[in-house]
């Protein structure tokens, strides 16, 4: 089975943004030391506790301090953008990192309304149209003219970048379905219904020139302590910070769990995070192998994307090194 990441570069309360990115292109170093097989980063706008606010640019700042692992985005807002400077964007990156792109397509606003506002320019949200958006996107991808105005998303060249669409509901994957592409559910955003999402992805896919048949991965919280008592410590912050998000309260970057232990929750405040944690995997290094391969086979996938958040950087690296160890992954270059 296939470890992959995803970093929203997170910003710790006490921390700065600048801070935030450094750690990820450590982590993205590191973790591609450790074996895993492809690395994303996401797109979050207007927020002090998120830092990447542009996958384009970081994905050429890691692909540029890395050697083998794939990176992309999980991923680019397409309704707020134009399908061919997307392309143009991608097919640079690919052209400079040639096989290791990945381009994953997401239709959430990525903020409140206002920053969809600031995004467009004034104009309305492009969500009606996203079909016919990631359409036009993989023919630029692919060298076409789709709307043919002799127009060519440059630079052309004998790779593209791997199309994938992420999503949280059963839209994301019927389109997926339709179109033939590559399908990311995000069960750590909803932990309920993925694997009926994904069954009726597989049965409606139609091969296209990207795939022949499904293909599929699922992305979810992940905290690995050395015992499952040092996971629950860390794993309490996210936990404040998931709450604190719900109710409109995410402040200036993610709590530590001193903060969490203190803080005064009610009965609802509890419930919540009982709820929440069907989106998290938290224990030891056996414990947390056993929930992911637990969650792959109900997903009937090969490939697992881990999304660890801690207060500190060091228990986030430490957290992949405990999950690489328990499944002792060394994936090898490819010739």
């Amino acid at each position: 089975m296939k470890l992959s990441v995803l970093d929203q570069s997170p910003v710790s309360r006490g921390n700065t943004p600048t801070e935030a990115l450094r750690e990820t292109t450590v982590l993205a170093q590191e973790v591609e030391k450790l074996g895993f097989h492809r690395f994303w980063v996401s797109e979050h706008h207007s927020t002090k506790s998120l830092a990447g606010s542009s996958p384009e640019v970081l994905i050429s700042h890691l692909a540029a301090n890395t050697k083998r692992m794939r990176i992309g985005s999980g991923g680019v807002l397409l309704p707020h953008y134009s399908p061919y400077k997307v392309a143009e964007n991608f097919r640079m990156l690919e052209t400079l990192n040639p096989n290791r792109i990945d381009l994953g397509l997401g239709r959430a606003p990525g903020g409140m309304p206002n920053v969809t506002k600031a995004l467009a320019g004034g104009n309305s949200m492009g969500i009606d149209n996203y079909l016919e958006q990631v359409n036009e996107l993989a023919a630029y991808l692919k060298g076409e003219d789709p709307e043919r105005m002799n127009v060519r998303a440059t630079p052309l060249g004998s790779t593209a970048p791997e199309m994938w669409l992420l999503g949280s509901s059963g839209a994301s994957g019927m389109m997926a379905a339709q179109r033939g592409l590559a399908f990311t559910f995000a069960h750590f955003i909803n932990g309920f219904g993925g694997t009926n999402v994904v069954d009726k992805y597989r049965s409606r896919f139609v091969p296209s020139e990207f795939n022949e048949t499904p293909k599929t991965n699922v992305a979810i919280f992940v905290i690995c302590g050395e015992t499952e008592e040092e996971a629950e410590y860390l794993a309490s912050s996210l936990d404040l910070s998931i709450l604190l998000i719900e109710q409109g309260k995410s402040g200036d970057g993610f709590p530590s769990p001193d903060e969490a232990s203190s803080f005064p929750y009610t009965v609802f405040d509890k419930e919540r995070i009982r709820e929440n944690r069907k989106r998290m995997i938290v224990g030891s290094p056996t414990q947390v192998k056993k929930q992911i391969e637990e969650l792959a086979n109900a997903y009937q996938t090969d490939e697992v994307i881990i999304n660890t958040i801690t207060h500190d950087f060091q228990s986030r690296l430490k957290s992949y090194k405990l999950i690489a160890d328990a499944f002792q992954i060394d994936e090898k270059p490819s010739s």
